[in-house]
């Protein structure tokens, strides 16, 4: 359960008033980010902003990753049975993550870390070095986990390895996002994670990869405010299939093959397109409309079923 795929930053021509347009890429979260901004004022200023929304993405990667072994997540695995004081950083994503899960019976569940581990989702990528734990077992569950937000602690009731690849990025994209407050018109791009913020009549074209054809697009969405996150079975493999798994089976899921989410928040709709991924049509476009959303999904056979208002979107 490893949100994502791609969705493509198609920013149109800007708007004819007089603002700059800024750019910065890096690698970030095993993914290319991408900030842009266009202002009135100085650029040195906006380049000194965007450096400032950047560096979320390295302190989430700190301390979220499932696959360095100095993060806080992956200590939570060697201290088993304690609770242990984490950061808010940690504590934001696990929650929202525990939260999802409970909400969809663990079909979306952030302890499934050590099935990813077994079918073979286990390399640093920037280091190549394998990130795993040895348990004894990868059964357990996201009712394994507890979270005490009085004394901002994490317990593990046993030993796990925890997965927040699904909401991680989105959350660094939200912090990134929230950094650039100052700027009326903003785009992060980070993979299958886009969020902007522009003037009504201005909207950012948005364009989404088609799943079974890399040099073209599935469709186009207009948006002047919220996130759009895609997540599909092209983008990430191993010898035991792609990277959006079962929970309770390890095994890769086979009733979809894309997933796209417009949502308020990159953090939401990041969780609702991995849980919509895993659970098909249509439960997985029932639990994206209860949250607020608006949902695309592809099937095995290419048809495309989506929410009542995601075609208002589409240009």
């Amino acid at each position: 359960m490893h949100s994502p795929a791609r969705t493509e930053p198609s920013t149109g021509p800007m708007p004819a008033s007089k603002r700059t347009r800024v750019r910065r890429s890096a690698m970030f979260m095993d993914t290319t980010v991408t900030i842009e901004v266009a202002h009135r004022d100085e650029e040195p200023a906006a380049l000194d902003a965007i450096e400032r929304a950047m560096r979320w993405f390295e302190r989430v990667e700190a301390t979220c990753s499932r696959f360095d072994p100095e993060s806080e997540l992956r200590g939570l695995t060697a201290q088993a049975g304690v609770p242990v004081h984490v950061s808010a950083l940690l504590i934001e994503p696990l929650a929202f993550a525990l939260a999802l899960a409970e909400e969809t019976n663990g079909a979306f569940d952030p302890t499934v870390g050590g099935r990813l581990e077994a079918a073979g989702f286990d390399r640093n990528y920037r280091t190549g070095a394998r990130a795993g734990a040895a348990l004894e077992s990868t059964e357990g569950s996201y009712r394994d986990v507890e979270i005490d937000r009085a004394a901002s602690t994490v317990t593990l009731h046993r030993r796990l390895v925890l997965d927040l690849g699904a909401v991680a990025k989105g959350f660094a994209v939200d912090l990134a996002a929230r950094e650039l407050a100052s700027f009326e018109r903003v785009a992060v791009f980070a993979g299958g994670d886009v969020l902007v913020r522009a003037p009504a009549g201005e909207p950012y074209e948005i364009g989404i990869q088609h799943p079974r054809d890399p040099d073209a697009l599935l469709a186009v969405l207009g948006l002047s405010e919220g996130a759009v996150c895609t997540s599909g079975d092209y983008q990430r493999t191993s010898a035991a299939g792609h990277h959006i798994v079962e929970p309770g089976t390890g095994q890769a899921v086979g009733g979809v093959v894309s997933t796209t989410v417009v949502a308020p928040t990159a953090m939401l709709a990041d969780g609702l397109s991995t849980a919509a991924f895993v659970l098909g049509v249509p439960a997985g476009l029932r639990l994206v409309e209860a949250n607020g959303g608006e949902g695309l999904l592809v099937t095995r056979d290419l048809e495309r079923v989506m929410t009542s208002s995601f075609g208002r979107l589409a240009l």
